[in-house]
């Protein structure tokens, strides 16, 4: 790919949802669907039967119990982990249909935020951004550095960060540091997992804010895997809940209210929960 379709493609990818964000039949598109998926390491079944749909623009916040299998999806989608059963589809297409070329241009429309960053610490962070640039793209050193501080200051990061290594970063700076990575490649779907761990409420909030943001400018599908309350309740548009193996529960926060599951009515129920809530829906919990 040259210089200038380089930054072609990126400038594209960076338009508002449009009416391209529903199908057909003016529903809304699933960007990514998942039917009958099993997971098992060994003898241990992690999630079976479990069907999800993530809808193009919006930010689905994955909630579940510790252990239940929240960060073993995201990698099964990603293709990190290997599915016992069921099948996956991306962008319409049976990731398991796919070739090896295919496969490649699929990668490159995803970004991915693991958790704690997961950035290379012998690295700078502009070296940290440039990883999946150096893999996917031919650009020359002075194009990669430019795009790198053009990420920086996407994510709210001063541009002498970008000489720093991980071990010169704040908790919070190195979040940001790792989503810049994420959206590298000018993604339509970024993964995050638990983006907000470890980050006290001042700082938790302002990703929020960022993720919103950046949902809003760029157009993202943004796929969460998060346990914080807060999180749910301001920046996700649904919220799907794993338990049994399966999502139980998937639509808005009023959903996760009304359900009688029991593990729903413990977590948006409990008194931290609804200590969240505007004061006219804390009736809703019960």
């Amino acid at each position: 790919m040259s210089e200038q379709n380089a930054q072609q493609t990126g400038q594209m990818r960076h338009g508002n949802p449009t009416s391209a964000d529903v199908a057909g039949n003016g529903e809304p598109e699933a960007v990514i669907r998942v039917r009958d998926l099993k997971v098992a390491f060994a003898e241990k079944v992690i999630m079976e039967g479990l069907d999800l749909d993530v809808m193009r623009g919006e930010i689905l916040g994955f909630v579940g119990g510790s252990g239940q299998g929240k960060s073993v999806l995201t990698r099964t989608i990603l293709g990190l982990v290997k599915k016992a059963r069921g099948t996956i589809e991306v962008f319409g297409e049976n990731v398991d249909e796919l070739n090896q070329v295919q496969r490649r241009a699929l990668e490159r429309r995803f970004g991915v935020m693991f958790q704690q960053g997961a950035l290379f610490s012998s690295l700078t962070v502009k070296q940290n951004i440039q990883v999946p640039m150096r893999e996917y793209l031919k650009l020359s050193p002075a194009l990669l550095d430019e795009m790198a501080m053009v990420k920086l200051d996407l994510v709210g990061l001063k541009p002498d960060a970008a000489d720093k290594t991980p071990s010169e970063l704040s908790g919070g700076m190195i979040k940001r540091a790792a989503l810049a990575r994420a959206l590298a490649l000018d993604p339509e779907i970024v993964f995050l997992d638990e983006p907000t761990s470890g980050l006290d409420p001042i700082g938790a909030a302002e990703f929020d804010e960022l993720i919103m943001t950046l949902k809003q400018t760029l157009g993202l599908t943004v796929f969460m895997v998060t346990h914080d309350l807060d999180s749910l309740y301001s920046a996700c548009d649904r919220i799907a809940a794993l338990a049994d193996k399966r999502v139980i529960a998937v639509g808005p926060l009023a959903t996760m209210l009304a359900s009688d599951h029991p593990w729903l009515k413990a977590y948006f129920g409990g008194e931290r929960a609804r200590a969240r809530l505007p004061a006219d829906q804390r009736g809703q919990s019960v």
